[in-house]
């Protein structure tokens, strides 16, 4: 099944059942993707604007990347979907005799390395989209300034939403390297890219005055 051909209400109610997938990868690649998608939409309320003029470049460029980071993410739900199938086929098999034992841990831990791919990706894609709409907060249209607020809050529970489920499959993995690597690559995009989304909040909340928060 292609989850991503779903209408928003069939995706919702599959993410409701029983089903494992969509779970929380597939998830969080479409609440980034809906976060790129307001960058996207801050952007075409602005380009061609004269009182934005001086930003047309950077508004244009950031169109572009901004709909390819959303298609990328968008291409997340369905290959996190496929990538599962393999680990939770591995979960399933024999573990009574030694030998049962020792070819359910090799299955199991390559399908866990396949299983964490798409919610790396995931964290790297919604980084990448956090650092190119913190431009916006100050060359979007005032008209739209609100949006850039909800993609960056989009775009943080999405990078969030990825780390754990990387997390979830990294506790299992018995490659202690590889645990550790993926750990030193990704917590600092996760520390970066948390701080820009709250950064950017707080400049569209002071731009439109929004009242103080206790």
């Amino acid at each position: 099944m292609e989850y991503i051909n779903l209408s928003a209400k069939e995706f919702v109610e599959k993410t409701f059942s029983k089903e494992p997938v969509p779970g929380g990868g597939g998830v969080a690649a479409i609440v980034g993707a809906l976060g790129a998608a307001l960058g996207g939409m801050v952007c075409n309320l602005t380009t061609g604007k004269k009182k934005y003029a001086q930003y047309q470049a950077d508004i244009e460029r950031i169109t572009e990347q901004a709909q390819k980071l959303q298609d990328d993410l968008l291409s997340y739900v369905d290959q996190d979907a496929q990538n599962f199938l393999p680990l939770s086929k591995a979960y399933g098999l024999p573990k009574d005799t030694e030998e049962e034992k020792k070819h359910k841990d090799e299955v199991l831990q390559a399908a866990l390395k396949e299983a964490i791919k798409v919610p790396i990706y995931i964290v790297k894609t919604c980084y990448e989209t956090i650092k190119l709409e913190e431009e916006l907060a100050e060359k979007g249209s005032m008209l739209a300034i609100s949006d850039v607020a909800c993609g960056m809050l989009c775009l943080k529970a999405a990078i969030r939403s990825g780390w754990m489920n990387v997390v979830v499959n990294l506790n299992t993995i018995s490659d202690k390297e590889y645990v550790e690597n993926v750990t030193k690559e990704l917590l600092p995009l996760l520390k970066e890219g948390e701080e820009i989304c709250d950064r950017t909040y707080k400049v569209v909340a002071e731009k439109l005055n929004a009242p103080k928060e206790d």
